[in-house]
């Protein structure tokens, strides 16, 4: 893709993110873009946000179970990027009008104490630089109508990002064993899903892993204080207005995400 197109493509995936409208596929009109060019779409949108005023606040993981890569055709992880505007507050109201399909998923969310840089990255490198562990929410979201997604359109579209809620117990990696911690999903008190860390690539450490040796020779560095979400837990489930969803993750601890109910004029 040149430039002229790598543009153009997002600024179709910010329009329908600002006008609530989903566009088709972008594989269909660019069939002959790669995973190289998705990424360069991506990192558009993202310079599009900084210079609006938005900051780049961690990274995220996708695709990093096996039933996922399996779904999609790939044999790896894809990532995104968090930004500041994407973080909610726990038990505070989530409009979704401010999302196009949400759906939610959990996840074991790392909070940096340290830089990480790959690569040559190892999994001690990463213990090291871990300062603490929170539970957390992930609502993804996309802006290709239907979900209808391929490899090329998650990753062009930010892997898919939508939203995160933490939760606010850190707890440190010394006190839980993240492959073995099993996790349950509620939506409106009732179980949606369940897993555990060890569905993310064996432990939600190799993700970490694998996104600092991906990343770094990008010459992009996850920085102290940034925010890493190694990946879900279980499947994904759609939300709706007036939904609380929580997770419980044994050793880390719950977290709530509520959604604010439909304005009236909608429930009419």
């Amino acid at each position: 893709m040149d430039v002229s197109e790598v543009q153009a493509a997002a600024s179709a995936l910010a329009r329908a993110c600002a006008t609530r409208e989903p566009i088709e596929p972008l594989i269909k009109t660019y069939p002959g873009a790669g995973v190289e060019d998705a990424y360069r779409i991506q990192q558009e949108q993202v310079r599009h946000r900084v210079d609006g005023g938005d900051a780049v606040r961690g990274h995220k993981v996708g695709l990093a179970s096996a039933a996922m890569q399996r779904q999609m055709g790939v044999d790896q992880p894809d990532y995104g990027h968090l930004t500041g505007s994407m973080f909610h507050l726990e038990h505070q109201p989530i409009p979704t009008s401010a999302f196009l399909q949400p759906r939610i998923e959990p996840e074991i969310a790392f909070v940096l104490g340290s830089a990480l840089r790959g690569p040559g990255v190892t999994v001690a490198d990463a213990v090291r630089a871990v300062d603490f562990v929170l539970p957390s929410l992930e609502i993804v979201d996309s802006r290709i109508r239907d979900w209808k997604i391929s490899l090329f359109d998650t990753i062009a579209d930010n892997a898919s990002s939508g939203g995160v809620v933490l939760g606010s117990s850190p707890t440190l990696l010394s006190a839980a064993d993240l492959r073995l911690a099993g996790c349950v999903l509620y939506r409106n008190g009732t179980v949606a899903a369940t897993g555990a860390g060890g569905a993310v690539l064996g432990s939600p450490l190799n993700s970490l892993v694998w996104l600092a040796n991906t990343v770094g020779p990008l010459g992009v560095t996850l920085e102290p204080g940034h925010v890493v979400l190694p990946g879900s837990m279980t499947r994904a489930i759609p939300v709706s207005p007036g939904d609380t969803v929580v997770t419980t993750i044994a050793g880390v601890g719950s977290v709530t995400a509520v959604f604010a109910p439909a304005p009236a004029s909608e429930d009419a």
